[in-house]
C-alpha cells in the first residue's frame, strides 16, 4: 500500500472526501516528522513508537576506487512496534 491508496482507504473507510482523507493523512506524517526532528519520540499506545537513534559516524571505504572515507554521525528514524500490533499479525 502507498500513500495515495492509504488515502483512497481512509476517505473508503471513515466515509469523508478523498480531499480530506488527504490532508489528515499529510497532517499526521507532518506531526511525526515535525516531533522526530525537535528531539522528542511519538508514541501510539498499541501500535508503535517512533523514535530518533544516532547512528556514529567512522570510518569507511569506497566499493569503487578502495579510497578511505569518513562517514559522519547521523540521526535515523525508527519505529518500534507494539505488543498489539504485533499480537495482531500473529493470530
Amino acid at each position: 500500500m502507498n500513500k495515495n491508496d492509504l488515502i483512497q482507504k481512509l476517505a473508503e473507510h471513515t466515509g469523508i472526501d478523498k480531499n480530506t482523507s488527504a490532508k489528515a493523512v499529510e497532517g499526521v506524517f507532518d506531526l511525526i516528522a515535525h516531533t522526530l526532528k525537535s528531539g522528542e519520540e511519538v508514541r501510539l499506545t498499541g501500535f508503535g513508537v517512533f523514535v530518533v537513534a544516532t547512528r556514529a559516524g567512522g570510518k569507511g571505504r569506497n566499493p569503487q576506487t578502495g579510497e578511505e572515507i569518513t562517514i559522519k554521525p547521523s540521526k535515523q528514524p525508527r519505529f518500534r512496534p507494539g505488543k498489539q500490533l504485533k499480537d495482531s499479525l500473529n493470530q
